[in-house]
């Protein structure tokens, strides 16, 4: 049999590689059109939520023109640096639940995050924030066990009893909020907390995609967090 051009004059002291040149490209066509669907599959998934989600995102006028109490305002906590100062993102949830607190949307901030180890605590940067803003103490509700999302608003249901709630984040994480909210059984609304630009948001939305295929899974599934 005649051997291939390319592969003799090049290749002809690697068999392998002539192998290769003969049947390994269907390996790659392979593997290239498993790898297109995987990514139509998340896009697809991570659309769906957005679409699923978007009527649920409303502005503080619409928030406050709504019928029925809220039983609080969930601040989502995210990074908080070394020396304790919260990033923009962080801060500005916190800003953004203050003045819902105020406009009367509910009587209560609920500050969820991280605050598992001496060296990072997002609770204590938030609840700093919020005084410095003149929240009572008595108005601020703290869960230093938000370590996700998904655990974020599984405790506010379960220890912390909330089933009308308004989500407070910026907007490429409340769609993934609000849907882990609705799988979770509670009637929940959010507001953008986005009130600048900020540093790699084209990073944070494109790994917020992934993010949304997992919180699907662990909507549907709603396994127990590792804390039960």
């Amino acid at each position: 049999m005649k051997q291939n051009a390319f592969c003799s004059c090049l290749w002809h002291e690697r068999p392998w590689l002539c192998r290769f040149c003969k049947g390994g490209w269907k390996i790659v066509g392979f593997l290239l059109a498993v790898g297109l669907l995987f990514l139509c599959t998340v896009l697809c998934i991570s659309a769906a939520v957005c679409d699923k989600t978007e009527d649920r995102i409303l502005t503080p006028h619409e928030l406050s023109r709504m019928e029925g109490e809220f039983d609080c305002i969930l601040v989502l906590g995210c990074r908080v640096y070394s020396d304790g100062t919260p990033s923009d993102m962080l801060y500005d949830r916190i800003t953004t639940g203050v003045s819902l607190y105020r406009a009367g949307v509910a009587d209560k901030l609920l500050m969820s995050g991280d605050s598992q180890h001496p060296s990072y605590d997002e609770i204590g940067a938030m609840v700093r924030v919020a005084d410095e803003q003149g929240i009572p103490t008595e108005a601020i509700l703290t869960d230093p066990m938000g370590l996700s999302t998904y655990e974020s608003i599984l405790r506010l249901r379960d220890a912390f009893h909330g089933r009308r709630v308004v989500i407070v984040t910026q907007e490429y994480h409340l769609h993934r909020a609000l849907y882990l909210a609705e799988k979770l059984g509670l009637d929940a609304y959010g507001v953008r907390a986005d009130l600048r630009p900020y540093q790699k948001q084209l990073q944070m939305e494109l790994r917020e995609i992934l993010a949304r295929c997992k919180d699907v899974y662990y909507g549907l599934k709603q396994p127990p967090p590792p804390w039960m």
